[in-house]
């Protein structure tokens, strides 16, 4: 049975408040790249004292969002994990469109489409999703939930042997996140989704990684190769 807009609108009312979806959205994204949640990250990401993580969790524990497994890690429930998509899912729809059309870098666009996103009606949502071409992940290469995944032989930069070769498939949502000044780096030595690098030399002692994109070589730190996702040629 189609929803009406007015089972949308009673949804949407529903939806939890702004500081809860930060938490959902975070979670989520460490999640996704397979990075352990404990309350001490999450505090780091979000800027906040873990006092004031404790209390957050706990709430969201309450209304079946999160809970905790044996290892003290924060785990999403379906219904978390739900919401957690659809926060998700307008960001990056919002991101495309703030690239696609209005022509932003995809720094300011992650930015604003941080602002936006909690503002944005999922009629508005569906609507832009469609006149952007339906498309299938965000400007940094990451899935749309609901509508596409990440490709499965993916791997991360830093993983690759001397004489690799491998295409760029996207940049981790940490790195969007938590260092901006990073994602603007990447873009200006054209390190986007799309192009195809050779692995030139693998530094074990200095924990570097050489590349060669295009006719540019750059030198990666292991953690900054590591916020690159690849898919190997």
């Amino acid at each position: 049975m189609q929803k009406t807009q007015l089972d949308k609108s009673n949804e949407r009312a529903r939806e939890p408040s702004e500081v809860i979806s930060r938490y959902l959205e975070a979670i989520y994204y460490m999640w996704s790249e397979g990075e352990p949640t404990r309350s001490a990250r999450l505090a780091d990401w979000l800027g906040v004292s873990r006092p004031t993580v404790t209390v957050a969790l706990r709430r969201m524990a309450r209304d079946g969002m999160v809970h905790m497994n044996g290892r003290k890690e924060v785990e999403l429930t379906k219904a978390g994990k739900r919401a957690a998509e659809s926060i998700v899912r307008r960001h990056r729809i919002m991101e495309r469109w703030l690239t696609d059309v209005l022509g932003l870098d995809w720094v300011t666009a992650d930015a604003e489409a941080a602002r936006l996103e909690y503002a944005v009606s999922e009629v508005v949502e569906e609507r832009l999703y469609e006149a952007l071409g339906r498309p299938g992940t965000c400007p940094h290469g990451n899935p749309i939930p609901g509508h596409s995944k990440a490709a499965p032989k993916e791997r991360r930069l830093a993983s690759l042997d001397e004489g690799s070769r491998a295409a760029i498939s996207r940049v981790s949502e940490v790195a969007e996140r938590e260092a901006p000044l990073l994602l603007a780096y990447l873009g200006d030595r054209g390190l986007i989704p799309g192009q195809k690098v050779d692995v030139v030399e693998v530094d074990g002692v200095g924990r570097t990684i050489r590349i060669r994109a295009g006719k540019r070589e750059v030198t990666l730190s292991h953690d900054t190769a590591a916020k690159l996702w690849v898919t190997p040629a």
